[in-house]
């Protein structure tokens, strides 16, 4: 359910602001676009938004800058503290994960950014099962993340991060569970959802699903 990355955050929450800002060349082309994507996915959005993988706070900002009520799900304790910091008193954050998280009253859009990955295919489309049993008609989900066209793309993706000596991203690409645009296709509309896919970067699309 991604919690076994939780030392992983421990120590990225110290740094991910400065990463996702361009500063370390490994991962700028990963986060190439930031705030744009970021805006993208809050504009997406509606109603009362059961976000995931808030790390640090700055998508749940933009859907609050937006007028939009926000539940924060958050695993890694170091990231909701950064994020509790930076964001207005009493923005409601709770410990959980994609799976495993309190269900709010009502949920009309489910976001996240750079974080579905850390799912295995078989815990994503779980996952994508109980969103479509939470969501009404119209509901949405919304997620911007590292996905490919094909298996042969992601090949080279690693190729190409190792060729440039970016070790620890290849080292990511390996280790994570990056997925296909047609694997996330299959599993949404077997869930009743209606998909389109927006790409942001080399690495990143948006995924705006549509409950049917």
């Amino acid at each position: 359910m991604g919690r076994e990355f939780i030392e992983l955050f421990k120590e990225w929450s110290k740094s991910y602001d400065d990463t996702v800002e361009g500063n370390d060349i490994e991962y700028q082309e990963v986060f190439k676009h930031y705030d744009r994507i970021l805006e993208s996915v809050a504009s997406r959005a509606y109603g009362h938004v059961l976000e995931f993988g808030v790390g640090t706070g700055n998508l749940t900002q933009r859907l609050l800058d937006a007028g939009l009520s926000v539940t924060g799900v958050e695993p890694s304790e170091p990231m909701r503290a950064k994020a509790l910091e930076k964001l207005p008193e009493g923005t409601n954050l709770v410990d959980g994960d994609f799976l495993d998280f309190p269900v709010p009253e009502q949920v009309d859009s489910i976001v996240s950014t750079w974080a579905f990955h850390h799912l295995t295919d078989e815990e994503k489309a779980l996952a994508f099962a109980r969103y479509g049993a939470l969501l009404k008609s119209g509901g949405k989900i919304v997620f911007a993340d590292t996905m490919y066209q094909s298996t042969d793309a992601f090949e080279q993706a690693v190729k190409d991060a190792e060729e440039h000596g970016f070790h620890n991203l290849a080292n990511d690409l390996r280790t994570e569970y990056y997925t296909t645009i047609p694997y996330f296709q299959a599993i949404l509309e077997k869930n009743n959802f209606t998909v389109t896919f927006d790409r942001c970067n080399q690495f990143v699309w948006i995924m705006e699903a549509e409950k049917n």
